[in-house]
Order: structure tokens, then sequence, then C-alpha cells
């Protein structure tokens, strides 16, 4: 039986050993730094998926009243992701560049003023899409969409109208508390409305004669919630007092200086969404469409949750490296990022090997059909790449927005997407006839080279802060 203190060699080693283990895992990588990104990414992700599922469960409701209706709500939801939602995003992220250097830089009272500039470029865009929402099912028959599916999705859409205002608004208050490192409350603000919302769709659906009008109606309704949530916690949180001092009207002369980072966010974001959707078009055409279709389907579907997921560290490069560059700090900003890039590899190590050993269970969630779930098992490998590869260039993208690289990105998005990644696509997919396979091998190599472009862009890119060109004299009010 061992003494109480222990052999006193041993005891003294111990401290040794724990302070080389330290000494070894500060050369990998920086662990106070890899510690706050993981506290700050895993409430982005959680956030991200509450506001992912919002629409996805007003689907569920809808779908379960009939099969047009289940038709003509996913079509609307995917018409809606491409479209308005996307987009919205998209919109937001020139917050990402603009609040998270203003907050590094000490420019408190600025946030709150690019904060209100960003929101009345929502608007006027979201009065814009919603316009194109309202005569969606004259877009979608136009399209060679069936009749009846394109009025369905056409009648669901008008509901969700609302939803598109209030989605595109809390986007931008996301992106605000966001750069700040204000990130719990955000959970919190999501889930509540997301909780409520299934008892909301419910009570529509089953309850009252709006039934599948409901459920698009629920979706606005939450949506709303959350922002209302968002707003109250704006006004009243003494945390952010410095960066929110009311409405004023200098916002005005700053609506053109974040329309020049706006549009190209927007731009990245939706043509890496409507590549993904030209994939299940594509699928359509396919001699058997109907197994390549939802093979196509699942794949995508899989992709986005993968990507939820990737994003909040994406979130937490971008506040990183653009607070650190608004301090005027570029190689703590680089050794930010890089820390990002070192934890991605750890996060879709996890995800590829959840995908190799769980792929059937996964596909069963969609499809209960054993060709569908055949085929999925041998796409696997090629969707663990992919996976792989877009986490990487997420992150990357969100190294982009908080340089403020937007306007250059936006190129090598589009090039290797639709030069590179959808020619190979088809290529592969009709000529060769690996069908199913080749569309994915052709997405691989959009995303792969998309990766190496922004690589080569933060490799030879200069770190420095964005600089604004004023419109007006209130650049000395703004540095108070």
């Amino acid at each position: 039986m061992s003494s109480q203190g222990g052999d006193p060699e041993t005891v003294e080693s111990q401290p040794q050993r724990s302070r080389a283990a330290d000494k070894w895992w500060s050369k990998v990588v920086d662990v106070t730094e890899a510690k706050d990104q993981i506290l700050f990414a895993l409430p982005m992700i959680l956030t991200n998926v509450a506001y992912y599922f919002i629409p996805l469960v007003s689907v569920m409701f809808a779908g379960n009243l009939g099969d047009l209706e289940l038709v003509g709500s996913n079509l609307a939801s995917s018409w809606a992701n491409v479209s308005g939602f996307a987009f919205m995003v998209g919109l937001s992220g020139a917050l990402e560049t603009l609040c998270g250097q203003g907050f590094g830089e000490k420019r408190h009272r600025a946030l709150g003023i690019y904060l209100q500039a960003s929101c009345i470029i929502t608007l006027i865009f979201a009065i814009v899409v919603s316009t194109l929402w309202w005569y969606s099912d004259i877009i979608l028959s136009l399209l060679h969409q069936d009749r009846q599916i394109a009025k369905a999705a056409g009648l669901y859409l008008k509901y969700l109208i609302p939803g598109l205002f209030a989605h595109g608004l809390l986007q931008n208050i996301l992106r605000f508390l966001q750069t700040q490192s204000i990130v719990m409350p955000l959970v919190m603000c999501s889930f509540v409305p997301l909780a409520l919302h299934v008892g909301i769709a419910y009570t529509l659906v089953h309850r009252t004669p709006l039934a599948y009008r409901g459920a698009p109606l629920a979706a606005s309704i939450s949506l709303w919630l959350s922002f209302f949530m968002l707003v109250l916690y704006v006004f009243k949180a003494k945390k952010i007092e410095k960066t929110w001092e009311g409405f004023t009207s200098e916002s005005l002369s700053y609506v053109y200086s974040n329309l020049k980072l706006a549009l190209p966010s927007a731009a990245m974001v939706c043509m890496e969404c409507w590549a993904f959707e030209i994939l299940v078009l594509l699928a359509g055409l396919m001699p058997n469409s109907k197994i390549s279709t939802s093979l196509i389907a699942i794949c995508v579907n899989t992709q986005a949750i993968c990507y939820m997921v990737a994003y909040g560290l994406s979130a937490a490069a971008s506040t990183r490296v653009s607070n650190e560059l608004g301090a005027g700090n570029p190689n703590r900003a680089k050794r930010a990022a890089v820390v990002t890039l070192k934890l991605t590899l750890v996060l879709e190590l996890c995800v590829v090997l959840a995908l190799c050993f769980g792929h059937n269970i996964w596909a069963n969630a969609f499809s209960h059909n054993p060709d569908i779930i055949k085929a999925y098992a041998s796409m696997t490998p090629l969707l663990a790449v992919s996976v792989s590869f877009d986490a990487v260039q997420t992150v990357l993208s969100g190294v982009v927005r908080g340089c403020g690289w937007q306007h250059l990105a936006v190129f090598i998005v589009i090039g290797n997407f639709y030069f590179i990644g959808m020619p190979i696509a088809a290529l592969l997919g009709f000529k060769f006839n690996l069908h199913a396979k080749g569309l994915w091998i052709g997405l691989i190599c959009g995303v792969s080279a998309e990766m190496v472009g922004l690589l080569l862009l933060t490799k030879f890119a200069k770190w420095t802060r964005v600089e604004l060109s004023q419109e007006s004299s209130t650049q000395s009010t703004l540095d108070e």
C-alpha cells in the first residue's frame, strides 16, 4: 500500500510533464486563442441551426397536408432560399467587415450607424425580392414547373414575404452583436422562437381555416418574434450602450459605402447557393432521374448541415480578424486565421468519420429506398472530400469578410464554380455517364479550386483595415 504523499520524484515530475504537454500543444496551436474561438463558434452554430429549422418546420407541417402541399412547400422553400434568404444573409456580410474593424479600432459609435445603414439597404432589397415572390407562381410556370405546383408554391411564398423582411433585419443585428463577441444572447433569441414556432405552426395549420397558408405565416411570425427579441436586447443591454446610441440620420451617409461591400458579399453567398441548386436540376435530367435527384438532394442537405457547423468557425475567424485589423494588429489577425483553420481540420476529421461509419443511418433519415441508400453509400467518399474542402473555403470566406476583400473574392467564387465546377459536372455526368457521381466530382473541382483561390488571396493580399470614402463630414463624429 503506497504512502499518502507518494513517491517524491513522481510528485515532482507531474508538474514537469504537465508543463511539457502545455509547451507541446502551444507549438501546435495557440491554446488560448483556440479556446476563445470554440466558445465563440458553438453558440453561432446553435443559432444557425435554429434559424435553419424555423422555415423547415413550416415545410414539414405543410407537407403533412397532402402530396400537392408537400411538393409546393418544398419548391417554395427552395425558391425562397436561392432568391431571398441567402441574399439577405449575404447583404449582412458587410457588417462583418465594418462593425468588426470599427470595434477593434474602438470607434464604438460607428457600429450603430453602420447597422442602420445596412438595415436601410436590407429593406430596399427586401421590397424588390418580395415583388419577385408575389409573382413567383408565374415565374415558376415560365420555368416549366407544373402549373398546380407552381400555384401552391406561389401561395406559400406570399405568406412568407413578411418573414423575408424579418430575416434580413435580424441578420444585420446578428452581425452587429457577433462582431462585438456577444453570442450567447443570440442562442436564446433563436431557440425560444423555434420552440414557440412548433406551437404556432400547429395552431395555424390544424386549428384555423388558414391550413396550408398557416405554415408560411407561422414562419413569418416566428422570425419577427426573434427580431423583436434581438431589438429589445439591443435597446436594453448595458454591454452595448457604447455601440448603440439610438437612431440617427448620419446612417444615410454610409449607405453607399456599405453597399460596396454588401453586394459582393451577397453575390458570394448566392453564387455558391445557386451552384448546389443547379446540381439538383441537372440530376433531374439524368436517365434514372428519381434516384439521381433524391441522391443529390440528400448530398446537398448533408453539405448544408456541415456548412452550418463550419460557418460557426467562419464567424469566429471573421470577428477575430476584423477586430485585430481594426486595432492595427495584422500579425495577430493572421495568427487567429491560422488557428481557425487548424480547428476546422479537427472538426472535419470528426465529420468525415461520422460520414464513413454512419452513412446508412443518415440516409435512412431521408429515404427507405434500398437503391438510394446503396447509392448514397457509394457517394460517401466523394461527400467526405467535398465537405472537407467546403469547410476550409467557408472559414477562408470568413477571413475575406473580416478583411473586406469581398470585391476580390466574388470573382474567385464565380470563376471556380461556374467556369470550372459546373462544366466538369455536366461533362462527367452526361458525356461520361458517371451520373450523380460525375455531378459531385464536378462540384468537388469547383470547391477545391475556390479553396485554392481564397488561400492565394489570403497569402498575397495586404492585411489592412478598410478605409471608407466618406460622403459627408461625419467621420469626426464617428471617431469620437
